[in-house]
């Protein structure tokens, strides 16, 4: 990339402080208004996230694409599709409450332009953020979803296929690895190992929740 077109992270003091301690109504206004790195200069809308906020399943994604920056919600479009016909055959939803309850979010609040890879500057500002809606949601499962989700949860640059099939920890919350559903769209050969990563993580939250209500 050239230096003249490679985006120039704004200072960090334009992220609100306190970020750890924000509530909801809080961190959703930091988020829509955050100045933090060159991504706000080109995003029509912040991408916060969406779902029930005391869910037991949290899916977290990458970065937002066209249609998430259009509509402000994550993972729409055909990707999206993929992704609640991946969470209805576990039976979960992004609409559901109680048993179906699963809340989704990104790593990054904002469109990279074109849709380029986001730059590590990008997801150390947003960081942050996540952590606050995980500690928020207080899931028993995380499925990251996406190598850029996956190793910024994780801190890791390994890639998915050596993270995939092992319990993983982000906040002491059990983390199962699979690949981003608009990989899948694109290599249809590896939904059977997607499959197998949603069967872990039903198996890993199965166990969670024997353990939370063991006497």
């Amino acid at each position: 990339m050239r230096g003249a077109d490679r985006p120039v992270a704004a200072p960090a003091r334009l992220r609100p402080a306190g970020v750890d301690a924000m509530d909801w109504p809080a961190l959703q206004a930091a988020v829509a208004g955050c100045e933090a790195c060159g991504l706000c200069r080109s995003r029509q809308n912040t991408v916060f996230g969406v779902g029930d906020r005391q869910a037991d399943w949290m899916v977290i994604g990458e970065a937002p694409g066209e249609n998430e920056d259009l509509q402000g919600e994550p993972f729409v479009g055909v990707a999206g599709q993929l992704l609640d016909n991946m969470l209805r055959a576990i039976g979960r939803s992004r609409s559901g409450s109680g048993a179906q309850a699963t809340y989704i979010a990104n790593v990054l609040k904002c469109r990279p332009p074109a849709n380029r890879n986001p730059l590590p500057e990008e997801v150390a500002q947003c960081e942050p953020y996540l952590a606050r809606q995980v500690a928020l949601v207080q899931p028993k499962i995380i499925l990251a979803m996406g190598r850029f989700a996956v190793q910024s949860l994780l801190q890791t640059s390994e890639p998915i296929g050596k993270l995939r099939g092992q319990v993983h920890r982000y906040q002491g919350v059990p983390v199962i690895v699979t690949y981003h559903p608009a990989y899948l769209l694109r290599t249809p050969s590896d939904k059977a190992k997607a499959w197998a990563d949603l069967c872990l993580a039903l198996e890993t939250a199965a166990a969670s929740s024997d353990r939370s209500t063991a006497p």
